[in-house]
């Protein structure tokens, strides 16, 4: 006899990365509360929509068929509720669980459940937004080709520091009822009394809510740049160091004299309050002249603002190639 045991919490994450996907426009989803953060829809405005399979330009996809819209909630002292759009891009109706997690950025830039993280000082530097938070809806159902917004609201009690709180938004696929066969079964190898399993992938996004309270400070810098040869051709790789209480986010690009077009250049990196540094690899562009960054070479190394201040220069630096 067969027992099929699902594996219903196997969730594969995709960690929102700073990409926008072509939209074009159709009849706007209004917003129903305010959103507190560069790109996002404020109170009165809309939230733009797309056309059937495709996903709105300034939103992040994972590896399912869900888009999240905006890329990063922000909320401020000013406004404490914020929206985030739900999109589709399936030609069927999908069932998505909504929830709060929270994570923690490594030196490399990744991010990994704060869960895993057995050292107590590691977690200690992480300060949870979780805890501040209510959203709504918990689970939602999308047509084909449909959104819906998420309202989340921020409760700060009294006497908080002041600071930057952080959780992260999770859309993830809530897989159908089937009568799919299990991995033997479809292998054709089931004997009578074996057991199967049955692996169900629950492929979801992320994207972070950050949790502003009073006053915070951010100083960033860049050093070490170095040229790595990668299978995939050559890259800058250096640091980004931060100190005070705010994260820092923004776009990395970097320029030789004499050159019209950036020799590298990278959208969204973003170093956390729970490290001082951040490795950076930024691929150089195939069509580049080797000699603007062969061994001697002068580059500039820019991180622009695109969050507390868009557009301000968050640090600048020159280099010689070693």
């Amino acid at each position: 006899m067969l027992t099929r045991l699902s594996l219903g919490r196997l969730s594969l994450l995709a960690l929102a990365m700073p990409v926008a996907a072509g939209a074009q426009p159709v009849t706007p989803i209004t917003a129903t509360t305010g959103a507190a953060t560069t790109g996002a829809a404020r109170s009165g405005e809309t939230i733009p929509s797309a056309a059937p399979g495709q996903a709105p330009a300034g939103s992040v996809g994972g590896m399912g068929d869900i888009n999240l819209y905006p890329k990063r909630v922000v909320i401020s002292d000013r406004e404490r509720t914020a929206s985030i759009g739900l999109y589709n891009r399936a030609a069927a109706t999908g069932d998505y669980d909504i929830t709060l997690g929270d994570m923690m950025m490594t030196p490399e830039g990744r991010l990994v459940d704060l869960a895993s993280v057995s050292d107590p000082a590691l977690r200690a530097k992480v300060q949870s937004a979780s805890g501040l938070l209510k959203w709504s809806p918990h689970r939602v159902t999308l047509p084909a080709n449909e959104a819906q917004m998420v309202r989340i609201m921020a409760r700060v009690p009294p006497g908080l520091a002041p600071g930057e709180y952080r959780t992260h938004f999770s859309a993830v696929a809530v897989p159908p009822e089937s009568g799919e066969l299990s991995i033997e079964q479809a292998a054709g190898a089931t004997q009578g009394n074996s057991v199967g399993v049955r692996i169900v992938p629950r492929f979801g996004i992320s994207i972070p809510v950050i949790v502003r309270v009073g006053e915070t400070t951010l100083t960033v810098g860049l050093e070490g740049l170095q040229v790595a040869r990668m299978p995939g051709g050559p890259v800058f790789v250096f640091r980004v160091t931060r100190s005070g209480t705010r994260s820092a986010f923004g776009d990395i690009s970097v320029t030789a004299p004499g050159t019209k077009k950036p020799l590298a250049e990278i959208r969204g990196i973003g170093v956390y309050t729970e490290i001082g540094a951040r490795t950076v690899q930024v691929p150089i562009d195939p069509k580049a002249d080797p000699r603007s960054y062969a061994p001697g070479a002068k580059v500039t190394v820019s991180y622009v603002d695109d969050d507390f201040a868009p557009g301000r220069t968050l640090a600048r630096q020159d280099f010689i190639v070693p």
